[in-house]
């Protein structure tokens, strides 16, 4: 089961990164999905069935028709509750903040309804794309919907953007001591510019990148050893590599070569 990629009109380039389009019956949709922290937030529209999601501690929940996932810090296990047709706004690292209602860092590994976002427009426009004919009528309702909301591109701030590309170009192998030098900004105003502004701190945004650059390669089977694996990535160690590796996956990458893994990571795969 792989997504369609759309890109985003110019208008919406700058804070949209792509859209997704995921369809699949139940035969062909994995018992669970574990969503891969990928320092990005999220629009979801389950046009089809929901999904229900298992927290680490604590009991499962149905997740809504309609909503914002906000930044993962942590593997998020959902399981399908019967046939799979998602619609999915895929922003970038810090693009959802000109629509913000709520802070960042609130939404934090956490799926709010889009009532709580956006009120009684939010309702409306989770009922209209829920009935959309195609993914193009989708994409229509939505790139108008955020446009109408979009009142002040100068949110998105020079430091942080420029943090961002930084930590993008360098796969996550990035030093913030020495960032923080170059740019002349203090570290903890950095962190709390990137709290405000992604709802994480630019150490745990270079984890995110790095850890999928990591999956990719083993996906891909690029590596003849995790120890290559961990050098490439600039970790300190094999040990360390494993730890981040279950961190933000849920298992180890010897469980993730496993015969008996009965779901999929779903992770940013660098499409559109």
């Amino acid at each position: 089961m792989h997504p369609q990629i759309f890109p985003p009109s110019n208008d919406l380039s700058a804070f949209v990164q792509c859209y997704w389009n995921l369809e699949g019956d139940q035969e062909t949709t994995p018992i669970k999905n574990t969503i891969v922290p990928d320092g990005t937030m999220k629009l979801i529209f389950h046009y089809a069935d929901t999904y229900r999601h298992h927290p680490k501690d604590g009991e499962s929940i149905i997740l809504p028709k309609c909503f914002l996932i906000g930044q993962l810090t942590q593997p998020y296990v959902v399981e399908p509750l019967g046939i799979t047709g998602s619609f999915v706004v895929r922003f970038h690292p810090n693009g959802f903040l000109p629509f913000a209602t709520i802070p960042i860092k609130e939404m934090e590994n956490t799926a709010v309804p889009l009532d709580k976002l956006f009120g009684k427009e939010g309702i409306a426009i989770g009922e209209k794309i829920l009935q959309a004919k195609d993914t193009a009528a989708r994409i229509s309702l939505i790139e108008t919907f955020l446009l109408k909301r979009l009142s002040d591109e100068k949110t998105i701030d020079f430091v942080v953007q420029s943090t961002i590309e930084t930590i993008l170009a360098a796969n996550g192998q990035f030093t913030v001591n020495e960032f923080s030098q170059k740019m002349n900004i203090n570290r903890r105003q950095l962190a709390r510019k990137f709290a405000a502004s992604i709802g994480l701190s630019p150490k745990q945004l270079s984890k995110t990148v790095r850890i999928q650059a990591a999956l990719k390669t083993l996906l891909l089977e690029k590596v003849s050893s995790l120890t290559d694996l961990a050098y490439e990535n600039e970790y300190f160690d094999q040990a360390h590599f494993i730890k981040d590796f279950k961190e933000f996956t849920g298992i180890t990458p010897k469980e993730f070569y496993g015969e008996d893994l009965k779901m999929s990571l779903i992770f940013d795969r660098k499409e559109g």
